[in-house]
């Protein structure tokens, strides 16, 4: 079995690396499949009902908006009298669906709430480079894409209030930091940077959520971790929602300027105001574990069970010293 996992992972590696080193449309979308059949056997690892639901919601999403983004490549190469921009929204509208960009998010949360956290790790960081790099690609229209950007920001916050899984949580916050990589899709340097950073933040929480395994908020609320635990967790958690002076930040904050400098005022605005919204269903979740189920009486600076919250929170910290190497 692990022999088999080891290929699907390298295969699914190489899919998305040749859907990005593509030149033409039919090339990528075989990158997609492949990405796809991939993916699909990573989730059923564990044959249970809640993967087996996982895989046939991926498949039938996935398959059904290959099946329209082949026939608009069809439509384009055999150069009937359909206007280009139809077909570039059309395709657009494909992308979207493989993301899970709002309004075409529905599928994500529920298909995460059914997954490990590995696999909920793939499917928000890495299944996103490939789309990403498509629609970055693309002639695209700004109306769509701003539309689908305010759309994600607004359901990635008010999705999140609503919920006590914690994978839910995690996928609408996926769906939030979509909108915020979309805004900035036209320079592929800015967005790499923001996916990595968030890529980064994603697997120090999803490592740490799978080690205690926690699946719902009252688990972490009625958890036994030490202090140095919890700190870890919640500067985890507020970096995840972009509040300095940790890392989360700096990809907010690139993407704030590379707006002004577009004067795209009107929309970092209603971005920002989504944003302390999310950070506000992290806090919850924080408080609620400092407060109520505060049973440790001093810190355990050493023989902790887990090496890798100094590791943690030395990344997360790491944002004043990029700035004053910046300075030099």
């Amino acid at each position: 079995m692990k022999k088999s996992n080891s290929l699907f992972m390298f295969t699914l590696i190489m899919s998305t690396m040749i859907t990005i080193s593509s030149t033409n449309w039919i090339s990528m979308w075989m990158g997609l499949e492949l990405n796809m059949m991939s993916f699909i056997p990573l989730i059923l690892q564990k044959s249970n009902k809640s993967s087996s639901e996982a895989a046939m919601i991926y498949f039938l999403i996935q398959s059904m908006s290959s099946i329209i983004l082949l026939m608009m490549i069809m439509i384009n190469m055999m150069k009937l009298s359909i206007n280009e921009e139809i077909i570039n929204y059309a395709i657009t509208i494909c992308i979207l669906m493989k993301l899970g960009a709002a309004p075409f998010h529905k599928w994500m949360p529920e298909m995460m709430s059914k997954m490990k956290w590995i696999n909920c790790f793939l499917l928000m960081t890495w299944q996103k480079m490939a789309p990403l790099m498509m629609i970055s690609n693309l002639n695209n229209s700004n109306i769509l894409i701003n539309l689908s950007i305010i759309w994600s920001v607004g359901v990635g916050c008010l999705g999140g209030i609503n919920t006590s899984s914690l994978r839910k949580l995690m996928a609408y916050s996926s769906i939030n930091h979509l909108g915020w990589m979309m805004s900035i899709i036209k320079s592929i340097n800015l967005w790499m940077l923001y996916w990595m950073i968030y890529s980064m933040i994603t697997l120090m929480i999803c490592f740490t959520m799978n080690s205690y395994n926690f699946l719902f908020m009252n688990q972490i609320t009625t958890s036994n971790m030490m202090n140095t635990e919890k700190i870890n967790l919640f500067i985890l958690m507020l970096s995840m929602g972009g509040l300095p002076p940790f890392i989360g930040f700096l990809p907010k904050w690139i993407t704030i300027q590379s707006m002004i400098y577009s004067k795209e005022f009107t929309m970092i605005f209603i971005m920002v105001m989504f944003s302390l919204v999310t950070l506000m269903f992290y806090m919850r979740i924080m408080i609620n574990m400092f407060l109520l189920s505060n049973s440790e009486s001093k810190w355990k600076l050493i023989n902790y069970k887990k090496h890798s919250t100094v590791l943690f929170m030395m990344i997360n910290f790491s944002l004043p010293v990029i700035l004053i190497m910046d300075t030099f």
